[in-house]
């Protein structure tokens, strides 16, 4: 009997395991429904709802606003959480009589509670937290049996979610790291396998294939910057660094993974329309798809702690072609030997995962160097994109806070809770948002409705309350449409549950209250700092070759004196990213804009392509600093060359540019004509590197002086 416990047990744990452990999404879900169930249920079933459903929804207010933090940073910003939660619904409580006084307070509170979430990551979902509790105030204060009760019930709520998620990190401090190395190792899964697509590819597929390359580096980039920031957070709370030296290995093995997928050798269909060399980039397209299931493996390691498994088809597959390039003509197998290099070091770097090299230092990561004050203070002018979002929200809050007083709408806060989650900083997210936010409430609302005329009794609406829950914040951070569905549901049974009345007197009220906070939010950006993107693109553009010049010189430098800190080398390398990030979302951006506002559009889209390409050939520039290349004789009159131009290049289409000074014409038929005549070796992948920025660099010119014409003749 022991036995077969002991078998049940084990099962049910791998169960556990497979369907929630690996899977942070789930586990989140998982973990925010339960804490509100465990709030809810007992005072549903004593008869009492109101306390039940209101400690809910404090707790998925708190679960909203959780901090990426150590433990102990989590008990600093769960204090900080409780006291704002309790400041906010407590005026809501106070102020209900006095509208005017209410309204006010609100509006200039939301502007604060803006600003100080700019000042940090951690700051931003406790101060959105803190807004969002007073609107749930708001829309409960009239069923509430006194008016102190929310503002004991929502701070209760959201300290209760903050203490079993306190008690559940100190039993696995770790967790939170293991999931945000593991989310950035499948993102970079995901990049790989898109870039293998490549290997082999047509031309006219490799357009769309390399857009959606440039999309996917954004998440690649943004969970790189997600990583670091939680890094930092565990470093300023732990006194010891050593103890974080497996991480922050495995963030740099990350880091150089994702150089190393981001480079380019070659140009793609150059390489697949050559009949004696299809095989050998069959042979990386496939290295590519086992590389992508090898980091993927990683980040199963890091969620469950099984074992890594390296694949030894990955290892098969590189020797296969090393040996295929040693039969081929030293010609045609001279542009594959560095692209073989660099996938052959990666799939090393993952094979060896678990050994790093004895005696190395720990890896420093660069801090922020401001204080609190002054990055709030950074945000107090009218030009900072934060301020700007700051007051559009609280516009839009207060024209809704006069609709709903003025035309009296039943359960009109509902307009600033739309408000809310539709207003983003940019016109573009805003419109995406507006969509998705009537479209998922519309069809929440039917829904929910439907499915209430069939769960008439209180336990079957009580299990919709929280299976929408669940659902809820598991699709929060995928898909924002169904996740308003799901919040839509849940809101309606809630209600259903106090009211008694089926959820049925709020369905109308609901699509007027969203259709209107929906509208409001696109009116109020459409003509309130749009900042349209063909208006930023010069400084944009700009930007990203001046951090593509820094980072093509942080190499040079590597090559150069090969120091043993690369901090700054990986500072200028993170920087081009950003930037080059920057810049593919203000073009994705610039397609939701009105057709009127899409100025430049074409030029934007190959401006962006060539960017990514040229930050690529520096990438494939970068990761072969270690490889003890040969330093050519003009070695630095080229780079300096090249950067010049670059430099000169970001200014080309600024207001008052100047001409071109550099012409790199001549520079690419010296490099052409030293590649002809250097025998195959390390000093003529070198040259082709360098060819291949060079190149680059050109056709940005090229293209940045035609739109600069298109700007004057405009």
């Amino acid at each position: 009997m022991r036995e077969k416990r002991k078998i049940y047990l084990k099962t049910n744990l791998r169960n556990f395991r497979n369907v929630f452990w690996r899977y942070p999404d789930r586990l989140f879900a998982l973990r925010s429904t339960i804490s509100m169930a465990i709030l809810a249920i007992p005072f549903i079933i004593l008869g009492i709802p109101y306390y039940g459903v209101t400690l809910a929804l404090g707790a998925l207010a708190g679960s909203l606003s959780e901090t990426d933090d150590h433990p102990k940073g989590r008990v600093k910003a769960l204090t900080i959480t409780i006291l704002s939660f309790f400041i906010s619904s407590l005026a809501v409580g106070l102020l209900h009589n006095y509208p005017l006084v209410l309204g006010a307070g609100f509006i200039l509170s939301t502007i604060v509670f803006i600003l100080l979430g700019g000042i940090d990551e951690r700051y931003r979902t406790i101060t959105f937290g803190s807004v969002l509790i007073g609107i749930y105030a708001m829309l409960s204060v009239e069923i509430s049996p006194a008016w102190y009760w929310q503002a004991i019930l929502l701070p209760a709520g959201a300290l209760f979610h903050g203490l079993l998620t306190l008690i559940l990190m100190y039993l696995n401090p770790w967790r939170l790291l293991d999931e945000q190395m593991a989310g950035g190792f499948i993102t970079l899964s995901t990049y790989l396998e898109k870039k293998a697509m490549l290997f082999p590819s047509r031309k006219e597929d490799q357009a769309a294939i390399n857009k959606d390359l440039a999309m996917l580096n954004i998440n690649v980039v943004n969970s790189l910057e997600k990583i670091k920031d939680v890094l930092n957070n565990y470093g300023r709370e732990l006194k010891n660094p050593e103890v974080l030296r497996t991480y922050l290995q495995r963030f740099m093995l990350l880091q150089s993974l994702h150089e190393r997928a981001a480079s380019s050798h070659e140009r793609h269909d150059k390489l697949s329309n050559e009949d004696d060399t299809i095989e050998v980039v069959e042979g990386f397209g496939e290295m590519l798809r086992q590389l992508s299931y090898a980091t993927r493996q990683v980040a199963e390691n890091m969620l469950t702690g099984t074992p890594y498994h390296h694949p030894l088809a990955l290892e098969w597959i590189s020797n296969a072609i090393e040996d295929k390039l040693k039969e081929m003509d030293e010609n045609k197998a001279q542009p594959l030997v560095l692209l073989h290099h660099n996938l052959h070091r990666s799939q090393i770097s993952l094979k060896y995962l678990d050994n790093p090299v004895e005696g190395t230092s720990i890896p420093r990561l660069r801090q922020e160097e401001r204080s609190a004050w002054e990055r709030f203070r950074a945000q107090l002018n009218l030009k900072h994109p934060r301020m700007r979002y700051a007051l559009r929200l609280s516009l839009t809050f207060l024209i809704g806070f006069i609709i709903e007083k003025q035309l009296q709408l039943d359960k009109g806060a509902w307009v600033m809770l739309t408000s809310l989650f539709v207003s983003q900083i940019t016109y573009s997210s805003t419109r995406r948002r507006l969509f998705q936010r009537v479209l998922g409430t519309v069809t929440g609302v039917i829904l929910g409705v439907l499915l209430l005329q069939i769960f008439t009794n209180t336990a079957a609406q009580v299990l919709l309350m929280f299976g929408s829950a669940m659902a809820f914040f598991y699709w929060l951070r995928k898909q924002y449409s169904i996740a308003v569905i799901f919040v839509t549901t849940f809101v309606l049974s809630a209600f259903s549950i106090i009211t008694k009345d089926g959820g049925m007197n709020i369905m109308i009220p609901r699509l007027v209250d969203t259709l209107i906070g929906a509208s409001l939010s696109f009116l109020v950006i459409r003509f309130l700092w749009p900042a349209w993107q063909y208006r930023q693109m010069p400084e944009i553009i700009s930007k990203a070759m001046q951090k593509n010049r820094t980072y093509l010189l942080a190499i040079a430098n590597e090559y150069k004196t090969a120091s043993s800190d690369d901090l700054g080398y990986r500072i200028a390398r993170r920087e081009a990213h950003l930037a080059d990030n920057e810049l593919a979302q203000a073009w994705n951006s610039m397609r939701q804009e009105p057709k009127s506002k899409q100025k430049l559009m074409q030029h934007a889209f190959s401006l962006t392509y060539l960017n990514h390409a040229l930050l690529s050939h520096i990438s494939a520039f970068g990761v072969h600093r270690e490889t003890n290349m040969p330093t050519l004789e003009n070695f630095n009159e080229i780079v300096l060359q090249i950067s010049d131009a670059i430099n000169e290049a970001s200014q080309l289409i600024k207001p008052n540019a100047q001409n071109m000074l550099v012409d790199l014409s001549p520079l690419l038929l010296e490099l052409k004509s030293q590649i002809v005549d250097t025998a195959s070796g390390l000093k003529k992948q070198q040259l082709r590197l360098l060819y291949n920025i060079a190149g680059t660099t050109s056709k940005i010119v090229d293209e940045l002086e035609k739109t600069r014409k298109e700007i004057v003749n405009s």
